[in-house]
């Protein structure tokens, strides 16, 4: 079934989500301040590709330096990938069998506005990477 749900989420929103992260990436690369935030719009932007299956977990050693850059996640480029996940979120939402993937849009919503302090783990294993 996560299968199933991967494809149709690929080919109705899975893709686009996906470039949006890695044009966020690849802009906060170019300078070297933002190389940190490039690697989490990456790291996400997998995650948007092919979401069902995996989730996302507080990691609970990540401290002060991750709240701060969360903030200036948040300022740079988190309110726009936001804003994408809602939009394609509510148009997913308008068909019967869109309703899971747009509720699958809502769960990335905090994952794209607050990345930095976060893993992305399998649903079956959400404790193997600690």
């Amino acid at each position: 079934m996560k299968t199933l749900l991967n494809i149709i989420w690929l080919v109705l929103s899975g893709f686009w989500l996906f470039l949006a992260y890695m044009v966020a990436g690849v802009l906060l690369c170019i300078t070297i301040i933002g190389i940190p935030f490039g690697v989490a719009a990456f790291r996400i932007g997998v995650y948007a590709l092919w979401p069902f299956g995996y989730s996302a977990v507080e990691r609970r050693d990540a401290g002060a330096p991750s709240c701060v850059g969360n903030v200036l996640w948040l300022v740079l480029a988190g309110w726009w990938l936001a804003l994408g996940h809602i939009t394609t979120g509510i148009a997913l939402c308008v068909t019967i069998i869109g309703i899971p993937l747009g509720i699958a849009n809502f769960k990335l919503i905090p994952v794209s506005l607050m990345p930095l302090g976060r893993e992305i783990v399998r649903t079956d294993q959400p404790f193997a990477a600690r």
